[in-house]
């Protein structure tokens, strides 16, 4: 099983556009650490999976 995925691999498993994963990078709106090797930008499955936790809202009413 493959742990990186690329920004549009990484859009889709968010079900997020890739746009919007590149402005969330370059503004810092969102803490989604990501590794960039030259121009190619990647994610670890690892940190999708975190920032997803982390972004889990429960209601109390």
């Amino acid at each position: 099983m493959n742990n990186k995925f690329n920004r549009k691999q990484a859009a889709e498993y968010l079900g997020l556009s890739e746009g919007t994963l590149a402005v969330w990078a370059s503004t810092g709106r969102y803490q989604l650490p990501f590794v960039k090797v030259g121009r190619k930008v990647f994610y670890r499955k690892s940190d999708l999976d975190a920032f997803i936790e982390s972004n889990i809202v429960t209601q109390t009413r």
